[in-house]
């Protein structure tokens, strides 16, 4: 079959939306499925690959170097009616996003919509909280033009189909356990930290930016570190809040965006994962931390609520309780062998989490589509 998936972010930009939906392109295309993919251009310019349509985009306030797509349902109804898929993927919210809704509709090609990002939540973490019926109600006007809106925890399905979104379908996660994994721990890179064998090493991976409730994580780890002061705050990734932080606080240690193998060697060289977001809609790193064998302290919702047992991989906190985030950070990170039986019980709960297995449940829901079959055998999933 042929699908499409427009996206207004992909790799080489890092983000969990851009890695997720390469995951479900190259899943497809396992599969052996021709899928097709439009997106806006990127800076610095890039060559649409073999069976890619770029797009014209414009920067996206607040996060510098990733753009999102101007509308171009126009342009969609050629594609498509050259080239007609049997479904279409809709990853992204944005203006590309709706016109490839209205494309798809036009031509009366199936298409699903990929529900990523939280962005009434990122009204409150911007001080506009008043606005966050407003967003999701934006949001739900969105989702529901499509055949199937896709979530990825029971919590968000349910959540969405009591506030008027229609056809809310699971697809669940996964994790690449080949690549997180502890085997990657790196004696080498902790010393390049400066950290001693036995020192705990707690570390932040993702976006460093004010709706990751990052202030939070620092007051985690300054009572970590009473207990113990040779203690050390590795931060993996970039955003607008990092030069204030590296200002406030020189001993913390920078490492920048990581890809690949060097992402999962700081992961499992880190010895315990701080995770206070409140404005996740999943939460990718949970399960890459959990891999990798690092416990981990995040709030209880998201990737957390759906895999991660409480006092046995880590602490999953009730949302909004600092001082029981805190208390869970001071608690594990101080206690080497506490850290070292959780990370071997995490590592175990997601050992069976397969990427291929989210690729065949993508893989029949877009065929369902395609055929014209019901879906709620699946949104009740």
């Amino acid at each position: 079959m042929h699908h499409a998936i427009v996206t207004e972010t992909w790799p080489p930009e890092v983000n969990g939306v851009a890695l997720t939906v390469q995951a479900l392109e190259q899943g497809l295309k396992a599969r052996g499925h021709e899928v097709s993919r439009v997106r806006p251009k990127q800076w610095p310019a890039q060559a649409a690959e073999t069976g890619e349509t770029l797009v014209r985009g414009a920067g996206l306030p607040r996060y510098p170097g990733l753009k999102y797509g101007l509308p171009a349902t126009a342009q969609l109804q050629r594609l498509w009616r050259e080239s007609r898929p049997d479904a279409i993927y809709v990853a992204t919210e944005g203006p590309l996003g709706w016109s490839a809704l209205r494309a798809a509709r036009r031509l009366g090609i199936p298409a699903a919509s990929g529900f990523h990002t939280r962005f009434d939540r990122y009204m409150r973490d911007y001080g506009a909280a008043f606005l966050q019926p407003v967003a999701l109600g934006w949001m739900r006007h969105f989702h529901n033009l499509a055949d199937a809106t896709l979530v990825p925890t029971r919590e968000l399905r349910d959540f969405l189909g009591n506030r008027g979104f229609d056809n809310v379908v699971l697809l669940p996660r996964a994790v690449d356990t080949r690549q997180f994994q502890p085997a990657f721990r790196d004696a080498a890179l902790r010393q390049s930290w400066g950290v001693s064998d036995d020192a705990p090493v707690a570390i932040h991976v993702g976006r460093i930016a004010v709706e990751k409730n990052l202030a939070l994580a620092v007051r985690a780890f300054r009572e970590l570190q009473r207990l113990r002061p040779d203690a050390r705050f590795v931060w993996v990734g970039d955003g607008p809040a990092r030069a204030q932080l590296q200002r406030e606080h020189p001993d913390f240690i920078f490492c920048g965006v990581q890809r690949g193998e060097a992402l999962a060697r700081h992961f499992a060289s880190g010895d315990l994962f701080l995770f206070p977001s409140l404005s996740e809609t999943f939460g990718n790193v949970t399960l890459e931390a959990m891999a990798s064998g690092v416990p981990t302290i995040a709030y209880d919702y998201g990737a957390t609520h759906e895999h991660l047992r409480d006092g046995s991989h880590g602490a999953a906190v009730s949302p909004g309780d600092e001082n029981g985030f805190i208390a869970a950070a001071r608690h594990i990170g101080g206690d080497a062998d506490l850290r070292f039986v959780m990370g071997a019980a995490a590592r175990e709960a997601v050992s069976r989490l397969r990427p291929e297995d989210v690729a065949a449940a993508f893989d029949e829901l877009l065929a369902g589509l395609a055929q014209g079959k019901p879906h709620a055998r699946l949104a009740a999933a």
